[in-house]
């Protein structure tokens, strides 16, 4: 991903007189850092079989380079050497060599040996060093009697810097050298046994030799570091792309399971679209908060015929969850309820949801199946298999009544705030009963069920006679019959191995260049995908192949290897260059070797020359100064970050902030360094009188005298010199290539005009590489190698870097998606679970942990509409209530800790005092509780609360009464539609109770939070055993209610399963659905100071509304 940010302090200038120093940005590409990165993730070792790749690639462009410089020089001195008899012996020195050192390295390209045998690589290049350089040298010493320049040794050393497979920097280092040493003193044996310069200008011209050749490897140098820096970069991007791309791929698995486990794949698609365009309106601006997310109260429910329906209730799950401890609870419901995902899932079975020890699911829901009744009853028996077992290794007194149906039903999802997949219609009311007549460790079928079965599989026998008595039951008269079998051995085998952890697999994001910690390595996903890293270069095995891994070839020109769209080209350009000061820097070396040379070849004085000279070396040093200078305030105050800078610092950075970071004043760094070098090496040859130089020489070859070349330049560093500003013209990073090229070409012309226009002569009596070669051909044909190798090389870097930059593209557009899925997630996830779980969730289902929590208070309520037909128009009005209660919630959740727990049929199930956050923040700005509620979290998930508190039952009742005042609202519109006018029941029967909760998250598929204990069966008793109209409480939450000062009816003894008779009472309600306070004073009731804040709430609701 590209590196973006700004090191200065933001402020105006005038009003701030300093500034801190900020490097991260560029520290991110420095070569340290980049391959310390490498070796901190584990990394190394494939960025080295990458560079290797990367390496052979360049390889083939050499390849190519070498044929046509080859055939280059084979033609020159075929069309251009006056006599053609020494070319029997000049073109073997070209062909020979060349072939051998293409044989020699063609070995790199056997990829899979290579990488076993590495040294073979250097082994190879040495070799091929030392062919070319004995060949170049040989051929001279050849022809003795000949002054001859060596043809290859620029060519040498560039081959050596940018081509050859060498991956230590310090062994190319160390090759460069020895083969400048070996042309140096090749040089220098020639002068001092040649003798064909004066002895005064010997040691000058052997100066200028040794700085051309530093030159040449100090550029080499420059190529390699700031290669290997671009690459490593690539290389990290590419890392981080793939990281992003496996997690996102994994994230929509785990997006598609999550919501598939909720909903049917028909409403989930339009549910996740939907989901997505929410979180696209937020990233432009929109408000949106996860927690409080909710959705289109569009009615999302559909007719399934030809279903079968399982419902299944644990025995004796009231004792359970009243004996046994909330870790060891949630250990076995998670046990229990992983076992029937993993069944359900292997059967085809859509799991509904839990409802405390009922477990319900629908096969052929998500799509028709034939089968539905042999899978429903398969699972049946699956799942009493798995309880016997459960029971038997946890010794507890458990099993499990099945009852299944097959017929039709709706399912969908009603509401706008934790939507839940559910079922209604009179086949579901019937396979409920069936269940609850069953017998335990029985499949209780009806006759339908029956009918689709193949009975030879089944042990079958009558079925109960509590059945033949249930009124619902025999409004159908059906028969029914209790089934049991022998479950398949693989559905216990499979749940009992994934029963210890969920499904779900949700790893956390990939940050930036870092290192996850389950990856310890590269997977094998990983290293198949850096192998499929572009490398560039003449892949010729792509002509014969037919797939999409060469898109990148198609998006870049071939030429100039730019952008096909235009405004890809113009956004990398624009792009700041955080190498920008290792070019500087190089520019300042060059300038000032090419200074030096200037002046030891020109002898003449000349005032216009020093001027030049003196302004180019203060030039580049100041912008050597510059560039350099906040690095150097870096590393002399880098373990000081606050540190503040003066005024004259903060200018500097800005400044050259600017230049980094304006692509015109990178343009004018990079034109005014090449006009400085075009005016050095222009005051070489003002000085020079070429008619003067012409008749020194006439006169020479007259009177037999050696002639005075002090008048004019030396024509070969004369050129050397071009073909150091022409490598110089290809450093830069975030210039254009195209304009890269232009330059070069217009340098090239410039160099043509003086060789044949102006100084021709003086180039043509200097010392050519061939016998009979005309010298000033020999002098082009250089400069045109060097431009083509330059241009192949910086081709192939440029193509390296846009194909990393079309990748960071790409990651950006990868990381955008992979933030639209987290948020999906996390909303899903919101929907499931209460919002102060999602996180402790996320982090314990990473560990492989179960999540539970233990709460001293907390009061639940159920509240029931009464006499609700389940047709499809009752349904529409169900599901505008159940939207009006969801806008209610949400303004109690994020005020006053109301948590949805599930809805079922018409019954809307919530707790307050869940999450102790929101109890707090309420608390506060209530000013009823002085002391501050805390939470510890164990490294097993468990929340405990540390305080009694029973503000939940006041806010409890509260919710129910505005639940109460809602559905009159609702009653009131619909009787004003005569189409409606008979559909809402206008009655609801409330429960409340309260007192010590066990809550967790259960499941495999779907994550289910629920909670258990008493309060949630009395809540369960007070509503099914209330009346219409009513809020039914027990006599704790009555006598909370009573100190808030509110008056409660007593009702009498109520009857409750697993507790017995107890007293209940009903909370006494005005009329106008308001509260009935106890006669007396109000000053010293704890509930006074909650209604003025109620009143917020009235207005909060109609913002919501709104």
């Amino acid at each position: 991903m590209y590196r973006e940010g700004s090191f200065y302090h933001t402020g105006k200038w005038k009003r701030r007189k300093s500034c801190k120093l900020r490097f991260s940005s560029e520290s991110l590409w420095e070569p340290s850092y980049l391959k310390a990165k490498c070796k901190e993730l584990g990394l190394e070792e494939e960025y080295l079989r990458y560079q290797i790749r990367l390496m052979i690639s360049y390889l083939r462009v050499f390849f190519v380079l070498n044929i046509i410089v080859t055939a280059l020089h084979c033609f020159v001195i075929i069309v251009f050497t006056n006599y053609k008899h020494s070319l029997i012996v000049d073109i073997p020195f070209f062909l020979v060599p060349s072939a051998a050192i293409l044989l020699c390295l063609s070995i790199n390209f056997f990829e899979q040996f290579v990488l076993r045998h590495r040294w073979v690589m250097t082994a190879s290049s040495i070799a091929a060093t030392i062919i070319s350089v004995s060949a170049d040298i040989g051929k001279c010493a050849y022809h003795y009697n000949w002054t001859l320049n060596n043809t290859f040794d620029t060519y040498n050393l560039c081959m050596i810097y940018m081509f050859l497979p060498i991956t230590s920097l310090v062994l190319a280092v160390s090759l460069g050298s020895l083969v400048s040493l070996a042309y140096i003193l090749y040089f220098l044996y020639c002068m001092a046994y040649m003798r064909f310069y004066s002895g005064d200008k010997e040691f000058g011209l052997a100066t200028v030799d040794v700085f051309h050749y530093l030159c040449f490897n100090m550029l080499g140098m420059f190529f390699r570091m700031m290669n290997d820096a671009l690459v490593r970069s690539s290389f990290l991007d590419r890392h981080q792309f793939m990281m992003e791309e496996l997690w996102l791929r994994n994230a929509r698995r785990q997006e598609s399971m999550l919501l598939n486990s909720i909903l049917p794949p028909q409403i989930a698609k339009s549910l996740q679209k939907s989901i997505k365009e929410r979180i696209i309106e937020t990233d432009n601006g929109l408000m949106f908060q996860r927690s409080r997310v909710h959705f289109s109260s569009l009615m999302a429910i559909q007719i399934h015929p030809d279903v079968s329906i399982l419902y299944a209730d644990v025995v004796n799950y009231t004792h359970l969850t009243t004996t046994l401890t909330v870790e060891k609870l949630v250990q076995v419901l998670h046990d229990l309820y992983a076992r029937f995902d993993m069944a359900a899932s292997m059967y085809k079975v859509q799991r509904i949801k839990f409802l405390g020890d009922c477990y319900y699911c629908v096969a052929g829901l998500s799509e028709p199946d034939p089968d539905h009744a042999i899978c429903a009853v398969s699972l049946g028996i699956a799942m009493i298999a798995n309880i016997q077992e459960v029971r038997k290794k946890r010794e507890l007194n458990i099993d499990m009544r099945i009852g299944v149906h097959s017929g039709n039903l709706f399912a969908g999802v009603i509401g706008v705030a934790k939507l839940q997949l559910d079922i209604w219609g009179p086949d579901v009311d019937i396979a409920n009963h069936l269940e609850s007549t069953g017998e335990p460790g029985f499949v209780h079928v009806s006759g339908r069920t029956l009918a689709n079965l193949n009975v030879e599989d089944y042990i079958v026998i009558p079925g109960t006679d509590k059945a033949q008595r249930d009124p619902v039951l025999q409004k159908h008269p059906m028969s029914t019959y209790l089934i049991t079998g022998a479950a398949p051995s693989d559905s216990c085998r499979r749940s009992r191995q994934s029963h210890l952890a969920s499904m779900l697999d949700i790893q956390t994001r990939p940050k930036y260049h870092s290192r996850s910690s389950n990856q310890m390595s590269p997977t094998d996903e990983l290293q198949q995908e850096f192998r499929n890293m572009p490398v560039g270069g003449f892949d010729f095995s792509c002509l014969s192949r037919k797939d999409n891994k060469d898109q990148h070839r198609k998006d870049l020109g071939i030429f100039c290897a730019a952008f096909r769209d235009a405004r890809l080209e113009w956004d990398f350009l624009r792009r700041p260059d955080y190498m920008l000061k290792y070019s500087i820097v190089m520019a300042w070396l060059i300038g000032n070797c090419l200074v030096f040379i200037q002046i030891v070849t020109n002898q003449r004085n000349c005032h216009t020359c020093i001027v030049v000279d003196i302004f180019a070396f203060f030039y580049l040093t100041t912008l050597v100064c510059i560039s350099w200078y906040k690095k150097y305030c870096h590393w002399m105050y880098r373990n000081d970050e606050e540190r503040r800078y003066g005024r004259l610092s903060c200018r500097i950075f800005k400044f050259f902030e600017g230049i980094q970071q304006s692509m015109s004043r990178r343009l004018l760094v990079y034109l005014s360094i090449i006009a400085i070098y075009f005016s050095v090496i222009v005051l070489i040859v003002i000085n020079c009188d070429a008619g003067v130089f012409q008749l020194n020489f006439i006169e020479s070859k007259l009177y037999r005298y050696e002639v005075n070349r002090d008048v004019c330049f030396h024509p070969w560093a004369f050129t050397n010199m071009m073909a150091l500003i022409l490598g110089m013209s290809y450093t830069f990073t975030r210039i254009s290539f195209s304009l890269k090229m232009i330059i070069s070409l217009v340098e090239v012309v410039v160099y043509f005009m003086f060789l044949f226009l102006q100084f021709t002569y003086v180039f043509h009596h200097s010392v050519t590489t061939s016998p009979y070669l005309i010298a000033e051909v020999a002098h082009s044909t250089r400069i045109i190698v060097t431009f083509v190798t330059f241009y192949l090389k910086e081709r192939q870097v440029e193509f390296n870097t846009k194909t990393n930059f079309k990748l960071n593209i790409d990651l950006q557009n990868k990381q955008q998606a992979a933030d639209i899925t987290n948020q999906s997630i996390l909303i899903l996830l919101n929907n499931l679970l209460p919002s102060h779980v999602v996180a402790v969730y996320l982090t314990n289902i990473a560990k492989h942990q179960l999540y539970y929590e233990n709460y001293d208070m907390v009061s639940v309520m159920f509240a029931s509409l009464i006499n609700f037909q389940m047709d499809l128009p009752s349904l529409r009005v169900l599901n505008n209530i159940v939207t009006e209660f969801d806008k209610l919630l949400i303004v109690y959740k994020e005020y006053f800790v109301v948590e949805k727990i599930k809805v079922v049929g018409c019954t809307y199930m919530a707790a307050c005092g869940l999450d102790f956050n929101l109890v707090e923040k309420s608390a506060k700005t209530v000013g009823n509780i002085s002391e501050r509620l805390s939470r510890s979290v164990t490294l097993s998930g468990s929340v405990r609360s540390e305080v009694y508190h029973d503000e939940v039952v006041l806010v409890m009742a509260t919710f129910a009464l505005d639940l109460m005042r809602t559905l009159s609202v609702c009653n009131n519109t619909y009787a004003d539609l005569p189409t409606d006018r008979d559909l809402s029941s206008g009655e609801i029967c409330i429960g409340i109770s309260s007192g010590e909760i066990m809550a967790g998250v259960v499941g495999a598929s779907q994550p289910h939070y629920d909670i258990w204990g008493n309060p949630v069966n009395l809540a369960s008793r007070m509503q099914s055993t209330g009346l219409a109209g009513h809020i039914q409480v027990t006599e704790e939450s009555a006598n909370i209610l009573s100190d808030y000062g509110i008056s409660s009816t007593y009702r009498g003894m109520t009857f409750v399963k697993g507790v017995g008779e107890i007293p209940t009472y009903f909370v006494d309600i005005s009329n106008g659905y308001q509260f009935i306070f106890i006669p007396g004073p109000q000053l010293n009731r704890r509930g006074s100071t909650l209604y003025p804040f109620h009143a917020d709430l009235r207005s909060a609701e109609k913002e919501e509304e709104t």
